[in-house]
């Protein structure tokens, strides 16, 4: 019976994902160190899991519910400022005069609650709209706190950035073979202040430590698929689902949409100020610049690339994305370059008036290539990579009935 039981989760398409994903994320690491002797690739693969939070979050609001939301940045910049000024020097240049210190375990918190109040503030008067109205509104929201954060150089710094981040901390750290160490151990390399009092005590430090951070963003990421899967199943998810398909069937039937609506707001902004707080910490600075417009359609466009109101969907989704955008396309002019050379055709490298070389032209044109990719793939699998059940049968609905009407159309 218990074989038979984990054939059949096998055969489920989202636990199966899910069970890959985890068992590379726990090989990667052991992997990285061990091909290339450093920790370069488990930091970008860091930051890579930011996006996939960010990901997750974006598709409770996209995916579930059905809203569009083109200011989601606005919400990982909330939460990756409200880290920043509570754990650095930044508020002592400010007219409170005083800095503070507060541990990364709690703001990380209150980063989630400042940012889904935030979102909250953001659905109340945006609840009468639908569709292209509210992505303006959205977009409006998403301008305005780059905007701010630019203007108010005595609290965010502007354009020079908060500095000086304070790293998390805990009593000790386990490591071992996966961290590249010969034997199992825990480590306790600094000595942090105890909260409340003015001694110190052994800790360990993140530190900017790639494994550390890995490792919790990791964490992180799992909590978020657990608690995103209950909320889809629950009484509330089916609440958004109804929404997103008729929102007066829905408040017909008795769903009160205005909370709803308010609660998918919120709770899709927690998970951006979750991965802001946790973004602040990793970089050790909060800019302005990383929480532009490009941000909010980059993580769009991994909700519905990976397929949208699907968990497992929007993971693969964001990774895949990060990985062109940050892996294939940087590599693709020096690439280009070492194939044309290999060939014999080393001349076209060489720059000649307005001609830069094929490398040169290929830099120019990284934008392009990305396009192409994702308009083929729209093309190709417009459902996504991995769409959730109802959203394959919709397609499909649809696609049966344009053929319906083709036939209808010949036959007349």
């Amino acid at each position: 019976m218990a074989r038979l039981h984990l054939r059949e989760r096998i055969r489920d398409r989202d636990t199966a994902v899910y069970g890959v994903l985890l068992i590379g994320a726990l090989v990667f690491p052991m992997t990285a160190i061990y091909a290339t002797g450093s920790t370069a690739l488990i930091a970008q693969a860091g930051h890579a899991g930011t996006f996939v939070l960010l990901a997750i979050g974006l598709n409770v609001v996209v995916g579930f519910a059905g809203l569009l939301d083109l200011g989601y940045a606005a919400f990982f910049a909330i939460g990756a400022y409200t880290y920043a000024l509570f754990a650095s020097a930044q508020l002592g240049n400010t007219p409170l005069h005083h800095s503070f210190h507060l541990p990364f375990w709690l703001m990380i918190f209150v980063g989630l609650f400042v940012a889904a109040a935030a979102g909250a503030t953001l659905g109340f008067p945006t609840l009468r709209l639908r569709g292209d109205y509210l992505a303006i509104v959205t977009l409006g929201f998403g301008e305005i706190v780059p905007q701010l954060s630019y203007n108010l150089p005595q609290w965010t710094a502007g354009i020079n950035a908060i500095t000086g981040i304070d790293q998390p901390s805990l009593p000790g750290w386990i490591t071992g073979p996966w961290a590249g160490a010969n034997s199992i151990s825990i480590i306790q390399g600094s000595a942090c202040r105890n909260l409340g009092s003015s001694g110190f005590s052994p800790c360990f430090s993140f530190n900017f430590d790639p494994i550390a951070y890995y490792a919790l963003i990791v964490i992180m990421i799992i909590v978020a698929v657990v608690l995103v899967s209950n909320l889809h199943r629950s009484r509330l998810g089916r609440a958004w689902m109804a929404i997103r398909e008729d929102e007066v069937a829905a408040a017909a039937m008795g769903i009160n949409t205005v909370t709803t609506k308010l609660l998918a707001f919120a709770i899709g902004a927690s998970f951006s100020g979750f991965a802001g707080a946790y973004y602040g910490s990793n970089l050790g600075l909060v800019s302005p610049d990383d929480f532009m417009f490009i941000v909010s359609i980059t993580v769009l466009v991994m909700v519905v690339l990976g397929g949208m109101g699907s968990i497992p969907g929007v993971i693969v989704g964001a990774l895949v994305i990060y990985f062109v955008l940050n892996t294939l396309l940087p590599s693709l002019p020096p690439t280009v370059e070492s194939l044309t050379n290999a060939v014999g055709l080393g001349s076209l490298n060489q720059s000649n008036g307005d001609w830069p070389g094929l490398a040169g032209e290929t830099q120019r044109l990284n934008f392009l290539v990305y396009g192409l990719i994702l308009v083929l793939m729209m093309l190709l699998r417009p459902q996504g990579i991995f769409p959730s059940r109802v959203r394959e049968q919709e397609l499909k609905h649809t696609a049966v009935q344009e053929d319906e009407a083709a036939v209808e159309a010949a036959h007349a």
